[in-house]
């Protein structure tokens, strides 16, 4: 060996040392103890494919709020999590879609012009929404004619009681025919939980709804600066609320991801034209606010 060779790979002894530690290194060995460790090969290997994602549809998309497309669940829940991600003007709730169903894009949506009614479900295609409302708050101003007519009639009181209540049921089924007419259709069940598990049940119906094993879309309520009710709402959004056999099929998933419970008390469905038309509990037409619960929905099955 030459004085270089000498200087650059070491003298004699040096070497044979060398070649000894060589003969009796363990390879396998050494890779075992070290499986966990990214080599560029490993690191190139691990590489997920790009995912198509033309196919699908977000009317939530570029929403700070919302899932996006390109983020997993995982990775929506831990950016916005309901329990300690607060409400603002711009996001008063946080949404998630299901992607293999197309839906009008929020702003693009008619129910950005109803007062209250702006955060209703990803809107139909072929919606006449503001004909809805019109027709609606007409035929409400007709049932309140009659009722204040009917309480003013100096009839026996349960005759009048019988008389209101049936002039708001009626209301209550030509709103919904007009509504199912005119494509105004989706509805939501309604589940209540409290902070320290919405967070948890919100991931599990965020992974339902995107993997199309709910309805049509999904929201929760973030956290209130005014609100102080203990309880978060979360709903969950069908297509049709005259498809019963379909609102039965999501109240029957939400029963098998445990979220709702046989003991519980039940939880309910309301349409979203109830919404958009201002009719809560209370009402002065006397009408449910709900048009089906879970105890009969599910007994039905």
């Amino acid at each position: 060996m030459s004085s270089e060779d000498s200087d650059f790979y070491g003298d004699d002894e040096v070497l044979a040392d060398l070649k000894a530690k060589v003969k009796i290194f363990d390879v396998e060995g050494w890779w075992e103890q070290h499986q966990t460790l990214d080599t560029p090969l490993k690191m190139q290997a691990q590489k997920k494919e790009a995912v198509d994602i033309s196919h699908l549809h977000n009317p939530y998309a570029k929403l700070k709020n919302a899932w996006q497309l390109t983020e997993t669940i995982e990775e929506f829940v831990q950016r916005v999590p309901p329990a300690t991600t607060d409400e603002t003007p711009e996001d008063p709730w946080i949404w998630v879609c299901n992607p293999y169903i197309s839906r009008k894009a929020k702003h693009e949506a008619s129910n950005q012009t109803i007062p209250g009614g702006e955060d209703e479900a990803p809107e139909e295609f072929g919606a006449d929404l503001p004909s809805v409302v019109e027709g609606g708050m007409a035929r409400l101003h007709l049932a309140s004619e009659f009722i204040d007519a009917c309480k003013n009639s100096g009839n026996h009181p349960n005759i009048i009681t019988r008389e209101c209540r049936k002039a708001g049921m009626d209301a209550a089924k030509d709103i919904l025919n007009l509504a199912r007419a005119l494509r105004v259709r989706c509805g939501k069940w309604m589940l209540f939980c409290p902070v320290h598990q919405v967070n948890e049940m919100w991931e599990i119906v965020a992974k339902a709804t995107a993997n199309n094993e709910l309805g049509i879309g999904a929201k929760v309520a973030p956290r209130s600066t005014t609100d102080k009710r203990t309880d978060r709402l979360i709903c969950v959004y069908t297509a049709d609320f005259s498809d019963t056999q379909d609102v039965r099929r999501v109240a029957e998933k939400l029963k098998q991801l445990g979220l709702i419970q046989a003991r519980d008390r039940p939880i309910y469905y309301k349409p979203d034209v109830y919404t958009y038309l201002g009719i809560a509990r209370g009402n002065p037409w006397e009408i449910r606010a709900s048009i089906y619960d879970s105890k009969s929905m599910l007994k039905k099955a």
